[in-house]
């Protein structure tokens, strides 16, 4: 059904190993593999802007 989600869909191909390492972290946080990976994502943006200084995203680039 469209619209249910707030948020753009992205797939992610990633090793097996890995993807079950994430999703041991993720449970024993108390998160999905989703949300662990979300958070680890905002993790490496805040501190890549943290070395590098906010990225402003126009309009343009959010269609993307």
């Amino acid at each position: 059904m469209p619209g249910i989600y707030r948020n753009p869909n992205f797939a992610l191909r990633i090793p097996r190993d890995l993807l079950d390492k994430i999703k041991y972290i993720a449970e024993a946080n108390g998160r999905s593999a989703t949300r662990e990976i979300e958070l680890l994502v905002r993790s490496r943006v805040a501190e890549y802007e943290r070395e590098h200084g906010k990225i402003l995203i126009d309009d343009d680039d959010k269609a993307e």
